[in-house]
């Protein structure tokens, strides 16, 4: 077997094994997650967009395992994490957007009563790959609008005018100019 992050496998066979993944990959090897990437910087001027974003790395752990005695009910958990590329919608600056992961899942064909404290991820079909899992959940745990954390972080959302007498801090509005520009 090549990389078992990549390798097709039924979900019984590794929980069967106790299968514990490493995850030390980079962006550019989850294409969906990259193609999300991608389309959000193409909003910002080519000088502005980071470059070498594809190489960030995905970093987490993986393990399988049975949820029940009877060892029927496969179940993975573990944890991942990434920095992506991403633009603010508040001052449109890329920064970095930190996305983690800590999945507590059964993998089943239909849903299970009895298991709380896990979520169902459905399986469409026998066999499947554990990238395909993490992508996903990254993908998802995407904010849809993504913003620097902290509002002094947005360059263009907040200045300090030393012209100002009072030298407090004023709102500037980017997109005052639009207005005019509708009428």
């Amino acid at each position: 077997m090549g990389n078992p992050l990549r390798d097709r496998r039924t979900a019984a066979e590794l929980a069967s094994d106790g299968q514990v993944i490493e995850i030390a990959d980079k962006i550019s090897s989850f294409e969906s997650l990259a193609g999300i990437v991608e389309a959000d910087l193409a909003a910002l001027d080519p000088d502005k967009r980071p470059s070498g974003w594809r190489e960030c790395a995905v970093l987490g752990e993986l393990q399988f395992g049975f949820a029940d005695a009877k060892r029927r009910i496969p179940m993975v958990s573990g944890s991942a994490s990434a920095n992506v590329a991403a633009v603010c919608q508040r001052c449109l600056e890329p920064f970095q957007l930190k996305l983690e992961i800590e999945p507590k899942l059964l993998l089943l064909e239909q849903a299970a009563d009895g298991y709380e404290d896990y979520e169902v991820w459905e399986l469409d079909e026998q066999t499947m790959r554990p990238q395909d899992i993490v992508e996903e959940l990254l993908i998802m745990a995407m904010p849809f609008s993504a913003m620097h954390d902290n509002m002094a972080d947005c360059k263009a959302f907040l200045s300090a005018d030393p012209s100002d007498d009072d030298g407090t801090e004023k709102l500037v509005k980017p997109f005052a100019a639009l207005r005019s520009q509708m009428k």
